[in-house]
């Protein structure tokens, strides 16, 4: 049990099995390029046999943006579910070597373990295949409530509201988490996404459950039913909470009630993968917000760690990002 956690993390525990393709391949498979697309287990069997040396490495939204605070050096924790198979093991053993904190019980029975089949095209962009498995299976009894007051903050991952199950486990932290006046951020994930639950992502909000928001561009225009980025800004000042919102190259745009921050994206000689972009700028912003640096500053290592992990293929820093960071003379 860990005493004290800087960011708790809530996710969809998927392995990640990442390969390199073009856009024939795409048009070939029915694929939708640059979506997240969710798969039965038998699609995720016939994809699973017809890989091609891939990269295998444990992965979802939230744990890769908890495998990034870790790497800044801050305590990082995590909840989600695998079941007790080859792959379930594979990714607990993956998360916690890392250092991140994860004690969630494998379900004994039901879906295999979750996997998400990334396609990366030569522009960069990711394509999402995705089979939820155990991870939907993810239940309020799975959620530790001294963990949860223990975090400073706690990080919910949009994907998960796609099953009743693992929606009831995202409310629960939630609430418990602002009972103990711990600021809680939810990462939108994805257009398709806030297409399906805009309602309930906004009552979150306005009900007071989520205080930060981490969004790019069309999540946020999707949330606020609106073509301006200005005007989803301003209804997002009126909502309350802190907003990152990331523009790919121009950077992100960060807002605090009246206080507006454009922070310009890192520079990198080179784009190969733009998976997990979006969760490793949440790792930084919130690496720096544990450590009370201020909103810009959170935002240029939310920017040092996205241009980071672009430059290579995965979701997962290939060098500890506090000495990256040090070395930036970004300090956390």
């Amino acid at each position: 049990m860990v005493e004290s956690v800087d960011v708790l993390g809530l996710g969809n525990s998927l392995v990640d099995i990442i390969a390199e393709t073009d856009d024939a391949y795409l048009q070939a498979q029915d694929m939708v390029k640059g979506a997240m697309t969710l798969i039965d287990e038998e699609r995720a069997e016939a994809l699973y046999a017809a890989r091609v040396a891939p990269r295998v490495v444990s992965g979802g939204s939230a744990a890769n943006t908890i495998v990034g605070v870790a790497s800044f050096g801050v305590v990082g924790a995590y909840i989600g579910k695998v079941k007790a198979d080859d792959l379930g093991r594979a990714f607990i053993a993956d998360l916690r070597a890392t250092g991140v904190a994860f004690d969630t019980a494998p379900a004994a029975g039901g879906p295999a373990t979750g996997r998400c089949f990334v396609y990366v095209t030569p522009d960069g962009e990711r394509t999402m295949n995705t089979f939820l498995g155990a991870s939907s299976h993810l239940a309020p009894s799975d959620v530790d409530e001294a963990l949860v007051k223990a975090a400073r903050i706690v990080y919910l991952e949009g994907y998960m509201w796609d099953r009743p199950a693992a929606k009831a486990a995202f409310l629960k932290a939630g609430e418990i988490a602002r009972a103990a006046h711990r600021r809680v951020a939810l990462t939108l994930s994805d257009s398709f996404c806030v297409d399906r639950f805009r309602g309930e992502f906004i009552d979150l909000v306005r009900r007071g459950v989520v205080d930060t928001l981490f969004a790019n561009t069309d999540e946020i225009l999707s949330l606020y039913q609106t073509p301006s980025l200005d005007e989803a800004l301003d209804a997002a000042r009126r909502d309350g909470v802190v907003a990152a919102v990331t523009r790919s190259e121009k950077g992100s745009i960060v807002i605090d009630g009246r206080n507006t921050h454009e922070v310009p994206a890192y520079p990198i000689a080179q784009l190969v993968d733009t998976t997990g972009a979006g969760d490793l700028y949440a790792a930084g912003f919130l690496a720096g917000l544990a450590r009370g640096a201020d909103l810009e500053a959170c935002a240029r290592l939310g920017a040092l760690a996205a241009a980071e992990i672009i430059q290579h293929l995965g979701a997962r820093p290939e060098v500890a990002l506090s000495a990256l960071a040090r070395d930036s003379g970004l300090a956390t």
